[in-house]
C-alpha cells in the first residue's frame, strides 16, 4: 500500500473507490508481494535444492492457490478439505503433502490413496500407515524437538506440552515400528512455531532433526517447518531470511555429505509468503467518546480477524479516507456483543463516520480463521492482480446462513 496523488493504492487500484465498490469488510491481496516474498525465500537459498511448500492453512481461497502453483510453489495441507481445493485448483498429487493433526485414520487413508506426501506425527497413526501399507507407500514422521521458539506460546508448536508431533524422545518406538512393518521413510519433519527470529532457533532444531535422520537411510528430504517473522509496524523485527539462509545451507550441506548423498530441503511458510500482502478494508459505523477512551467502532471484528483477541496480535491500521488530517489515538473495536478489541492506543488520522480503516497484515489467518459469530456474514475477497482489481470470493448473504439449516416445523 502507497500513496499516489493523495490516494492509498494498491499496484495503482484506488482502495477507497475499491471498498466502495465492492463494500466493506472486503479482505484486499497484494499479489506482486506475494511474488516477492517467494522470490526473497528463492534467493535466500540460492544454489541449495529448496523447494517451498505454502502452507494453505493461512489463506485457503482457490485463486490464492491457483497463484502459487503458478509461481512454482508447492502446498502443505492439514484436511481433507484443503486437500480438496488443491486439487481444485489444479495442484498434482505430488506436489501436495498432506499433514494433518490428531484425525481418525480413515482421513489418512483417503489422503495416502490420492498419492500425495503424507507426514505423521503420532504413534498410534504410524503403526496404522503401517498396517495398511506396509512399505508400499512413503511416509515422513513429524517430530517434536522440545525447543520453545515463537512470540506465543499458542503459536509454539515444538515445546514439550505440545500436541503436534512425535518426541524425540520416542525414536526407538519409532524406529520398532518402521523395522516391523518396513515402513518406507522418505522425509523427516519438524515446526517449532510462529514468529521466530533467532536463527539460532532453526539451527537448533536443525541439529536435533539431523542427528535423527542418521537413523533413516532412505530419506529424500528434510522438512523445517516455517515459523518466519514478519514486521506488523515500522521497525518491527522480522526473520532475517538471508542470514538463515547462508547458516543453514552450511549446516544442510555438511550433513548430506555425511548422509552420502544431496537431499531436498523443504520450508513450508504460510504468514511469511501471505500476511503482507493482505489488507482489511473496514467502514467507520461510529465514533463513540467516554471519559477515558475515544472509541471507533467499525463494521467487522473478531469474527472476521481472530488474531487481535486470540494471540494479543498487532495490526497496523491506516485513515486511507483522510491522508492529511491531524492524529488522535483510539481503540478500534468491532461490532460483534463481546470484547472485540481489533487494536488499543492506535493513533490515526481523524476519523469520522464512515472513513475507510485499512487493518494491514490480514492475508495470513484472516479470512481462513473468520466464522458467522452473531450471524454476521464473511467478507468479499479482492486480488489485485497485474493492476487490475478481481474478485475472488463474493460477500456472504443471509442466504449462505441459512443453506445448511433445516427449519423443523412447531
Amino acid at each position: 500500500m502507497e500513496i499516489i496523488d493523495q490516494r492509498y493504492v494498491i499496484q495503482g487500484v484506488d482502495l477507497v473507490s475499491l471498498a466502495r465498490e465492492h463494500g466493506t469488510p472486503v479482505f484486499v491481496y497484494d499479489a506482486s508481494k506475494i511474488e516477492d516474498q517467494i522470490k526473497k525465500m528463492r534467493a535466500a537459498f540460492e544454489g541449495q535444492s529448496m523447494r517451498i511448500k505454502y502452507a494453505a492453512k493461512a489463506l485457503t481461497n482457490v485463486s490464492i492457490l491457483k497463484l502459487m502453483r503458478a509461481m512454482g510453489v508447492g502446498l502443505d495441507v492439514v484436511s481433507k478439505q484443503e486437500l480438496q481445493l488443491a486439487l481444485e485448483a489444479g495442484y498434482k498429487p505430488s506436489e501436495i503433502q498432506f499433514t494433518p493433526n490428531c484425525v481418525e485414520f480413515e482421513e489418512i487413508k483417503w489422503a495416502a490413496d490420492q498419492n500425495v506426501q503424507i507426514t505423521i506425527d503420532n504413534l498410534p497413526m504410524l503403526e496404522k500407515f503401517g498396517q495398511t501399507y506396509g512399505s508400499n507407500k512413503p511416509c515422513c514422521i513429524r517430530f517434536n524437538p522440545h525447543i520453545m521458539a515463537g512470540g506465543h506460546l499458542k503459536i509454539s508448536t515444538g515445546h514439550i506440552d505440545s500436541k503436534f508431533g512425535i518426541s524425540v524422545l520416542q525414536l526407538p518406538e519409532i524406529l520398532e515400528l518402521v523395522n516391523q512393518y518396513q515402513l518406507n521413510i522418505n522425509g523427516l519433519h519438524i515446526h517449532t512455531g510462529s514468529d521466530i527470529l533467532d536463527t539460532e532457533v532453526f539451527l537448533k532444531g536443525a541439529g536435533i532433526l539431523l542427528g535423527v535422520a542418521e537413523n533413516f537411510p532412505n530419506l529424500d528430504y528434510i522438512d523445517f517447518g516455517s515459523g518466519f517473522k514478519v514486521a506488523y509496524q515500522e521497525g518491527d523485527p522480522a526473520t532475517d531470511i538471508v542470514d538463515l539462509g547462508q547458516q543453514l545451507k552450511v549446516v544442510f550441506s555438511k550433513f548430506c555429505k555425511q548422509y552420502g548423498r544431496d537431499l531436498e530441503l523443504w520450508f513450508e511458510p504460510g504468514k511469511f509468503l501471505v500476511s503482507e500482502a493482505g489488507t482489511l478494508l473496514v467502514n467507520a459505523n461510529v465514533i463513540k467518546t467516554t471519559p477515558a477512551t475515544v472509541f471507533v467502532g467499525v463494521d467487522s471484528g473478531m469474527n472476521h480477524l481472530l488474531r487481535p483477541m486470540m494471540y494479543d496480535a498487532h495490526h497496523e491500521m491506516t485513515n486511507i479516507s483522510n491522508l492529511n488530517g491531524n492524529t488522535r489515538v483510539y481503540a478500534v473495536v468491532g461490532y460483534i456483543c463481546e470484547t472485540d478489541t481489533l487494536g488499543w492506543n492506535v493513533t490515526l488520522n481523524q476519523v469520522s463516520e464512515g472513513d475507510i480503516i485499512a487493518i494491514k497484515n490480514a492475508g495470513a489467518y484472516g479470512f481462513s480463521m473468520a466464522s458467522n459469530y452473531n450471524s454476521r456474514p464473511r467478507p468479499a475477497e479482492v486480488m489485485i492482480l497485474n493492476g487490475q482489481a478481481h474478485l475472488i470470493r463474493r460477500r456472504e448473504t443471509l442466504v449462505d446462513l441459512l443453506a445448511t439449516q433445516i427449519p423443523i416445523d412447531l
